[in-house]
């Protein structure tokens, strides 16, 4: 049984900004602990070029090559930016009850509580002021308790409750306060 093998690769970190002139970038990790990258051993890009990560302060790292030397000079720095660096799923540590991988919830499906479908997640999006999931016919539900209150994950699916359809608190004749 042969599939793509990009299919099971986590995100991890994007490369960004050369950092000086000696082939530091700025990295921007998509992991919630960043010093996790050293300890995860080789990332590979899409191209399939294997990287390691050498933190050497925060945000800033050298990125070392498949022989094990970091980027000689920003010229080899600047033609990796934006580059995107992935880790094999298998290769990441088990995370809390509570706590999902991105590439996990991709594909599964999602169903109201009354059970009915509203289609699979197609991609999870961070903006910083938290995660949401996209549906097929591209719905974004928050990733929150009340939106998403199971996770299923066996049986690859999730019961979710459209944000329109949870309920306000407060007054609804008084301001409604939003909190962003």
């Amino acid at each position: 049984m042969s599939h793509r093998h990009s299919h099971q690769d986590v995100l991890v970190a994007t490369i960004g900004r050369p950092h000086g002139v000696r082939g530091l970038v700025r990295l921007h990790p998509a992991t919630e602990h960043p010093e996790t990258l050293e300890e995860l051993g080789p990332l590979h890009d899409e191209t399939g070029s294997v990287w390691q990560i050498r933190w050497k302060a925060p945000g800033i790292a050298a990125v070392l090559g498949q022989d094990g030397q970091p980027l000689p000079d920003r010229t080899a720095a600047e033609k990796l930016v934006n580059r995107k660096l992935y880790v094999a799923r298998e290769a990441l540590p088990e995370v809390e009850e509570d706590e999902f991988y991105h590439i996990d919830l991709i594909g599964m499906e999602a169903v109201l509580a009354s059970g009915e479908t509203v289609g699979r997640v197609v991609s999870v999006h961070d903006y910083g002021a938290g995660t949401s999931l996209e549906l097929e016919a591209g719905q974004l539900i928050p990733f929150t308790m009340a939106c998403v209150p199971e996770v299923d994950m066996k049986a690859k699916r999730l019961v979710v409750v459209p944000p329109e359809a949870v309920e306000v608190e407060g007054d609804l004749a008084g301001e409604v306060e939003v909190r962003s």
